[in-house]
């Protein structure tokens, strides 16, 4: 064999090698890829928070709904409230359905006010949907004299936080600016801290921790009334909470109520899970359906019945809608709002 022709028949079995190669990744089930894949299920809070005591119980579950029954290997990512985590999410993590993410929600509404530190569009992420809905709530220790949303009118409120973009930095800030509360906020805890600065007296307590959260992690101190809550933060008043104050109906200026709507938009998408944009199609739609499908598992409900998660589920096409109907709110609203969202 003359030696061109060898080389041209090298050639050609190297082609024919890499065509069947790319023809057999093409040809991989979804069932395939899982079956050897495990998830990586990236929390954005630290261990022993609320965020994270849900996520776990979703990755104990959500992998036998999903086609190869993969395991779900859960990864702490906190950092800047959450905000590490969905870029992370949107920019590095791999794009072939082996990641997903419980996310912090408000960080959603920062590309919407202009945050730059805020790398992606949350529109284009791969939402599998959300467990519930949120009430953000004002919390003090049973040994505060603050009783109601006056009361933090008239003193100061020592409250602390995590981060600056977290919520327990945003809302109160929202509420000295909007109903002149004197709330002074102490950032930097971890998420299991914050908790006991404020049984430790460090602080008088916590204005913007979730209602569903409390339940989730301290119920014996609502059983024991440890805490009191005197404020509520959502579009809708919880009826779990009848004694305390809905902030939204104190509002009489539109421009307020429109500003305080658009901060506590992301309340209404709850506890969201995600995965990153450009993932293949039929992955993306085994997690999604795998998603709902744990939703109606009588093993999962148990679980979650014990944690005393309440559900209320949203499907991934609702939470965009009101993502999109953020998007198109007036620009002063806009402006306002992300003047307590965006915190410096």
């Amino acid at each position: 064999m003359q030696p061109i022709s060898a080389l041209k028949l090298a050639l050609g079995l190297a082609s024919s090698l890499v065509v069947a190669s790319l023809v057999t990744a093409r040809a991989e089930t979804v069932e395939e890829f899982y079956r050897k894949t495990p998830v990586s299920l990236y929390v954005g809070s630290g261990a022993g928070g609320g965020f994270d005591e849900i996520a776990r119980v979703v990755s104990m579950h959500i992998g036998r709904h999903i086609p190869g029954n993969p395991s779900i290997v859960v990864k702490n990512m906190p950092g800047a409230g959450g905000l590490l985590n969905v870029n992370f999410m949107y920019n590095q993590a791999p794009k072939d359905g082996s990641a997903i993410a419980a996310p912090f929600n408000t960080v959603f509404m920062l590309p919407i006010f202009g945050d730059p530190a805020a790398k992606f569009d949350p529109r284009k992420f791969t939402w599998l949907g959300s467990l519930d809905k949120q009430t953000a709530t004002c919390v003090v220790w049973h040994t505060s004299s603050i009783k109601t949303i006056e009361d933090a009118q008239k003193r100061e409120v020592v409250m602390g936080a995590t981060g600056t973009n977290a919520t327990p930095a945003i809302f109160p800030n929202l509420l000295n600016t909007l109903l002149s509360t004197r709330f002074k906020i102490i950032s930097g805890y971890s998420t299991t801290e914050v908790r006991l600065a404020m049984e430790r007296g460090e602080t008088e307590g916590i204005c913007g921790l979730a209602w569903q959260t409390w339940r989730a992690v301290s119920p014996n101190w609502i059983s024991e009334k440890k805490i009191r809550v005197f404020g509520q933060m959502g579009l809708v008043k919880n009826p779990e909470l009848p004694e305390a104050t809905m902030v939204l109906d104190t509002l009489k200026d539109p421009n307020d109520r429109q500003t305080f709507e658009l901060v506590v938009l992301p309340q209404e998408f709850g506890r969201p899970f995600i995965a990153p944009p450009d993932i293949p199609a039929d992955r993306a739609k085994a997690l999604t359906d795998a998603f709902h499908a744990m939703m109606k598992d009588p093993a999962f409900l148990a679980d979650a019945a014990k944690i005393r998660l309440g559900l209320d589920p949203l499907s991934g096409k609702e939470i965009v809608d009101m993502l999109d109907h953020a998007y198109k709110a007036p620009k002063e609203v806009v402006d306002r709002a992300a003047k307590f969202s965006v915190v410096n």
